[in-house]
């Protein structure tokens, strides 16, 4: 590709990188609050108001996250291929890939949840590799960061 500047997609992966990282964050503040209601015998069968709020809000922040790191690989793939021509440059392909692979499981972990037993176990175990995935990833693309700036 022979775009002009590039800029414009670095400000766009920058702040979707950001914006994944506050997801994650965001997740694992409501993972952990839906898990301690959990496991307090007065809330098992209490699905109130806050519970399904709860719920709704850690699924819309999931699929944000989803979209965001798809987001990111678009911008990645488009990115490195109009200046470089190719992919493969550094390791971040790999940690941007991997990070993509362990969202993408999460998510899929997460709609079986109540349908299968193991679910939930996958879902809070990738999640916590996912926490060394956006540091991979993060580290990677600070090094890809500096090869765009003048």
């Amino acid at each position: 590709m022979n775009l002009p500047s590039f800029i414009w997609l670095w400000k766009i992966a920058a702040w979707s990188m950001g914006l994944s990282i506050l997801a994650y964050i965001c997740l694992a503040a409501s993972g952990i609050f839906m898990y301690r209601r959990r496991q307090h015998p007065q809330h098992t069968r209490d699905f109130t108001y806050k519970t399904v709020v709860l719920r709704l809000f850690h699924y819309a922040i999931g699929g944000c996250m989803v979209f965001l790191v798809l987001l990111l690989l678009a911008v990645g793939i488009v990115g490195t291929l109009g200046h470089f021509g190719s992919l493969g440059h550094s390791s971040h392909l790999i940690a941007g890939l991997t990070t993509v692979v362990l969202v993408l499981t999460s998510a899929f972990a997460a709609m079986q949840i109540n349908s299968h037993p193991w679910a939930r176990y996958v879902h809070v175990s990738i999640n916590i590799i996912l926490f060394f995935g956006f540091a991979w990833v993060s580290l990677t693309g600070w090094d890809v960061v500096q090869k765009y700036l003048p």
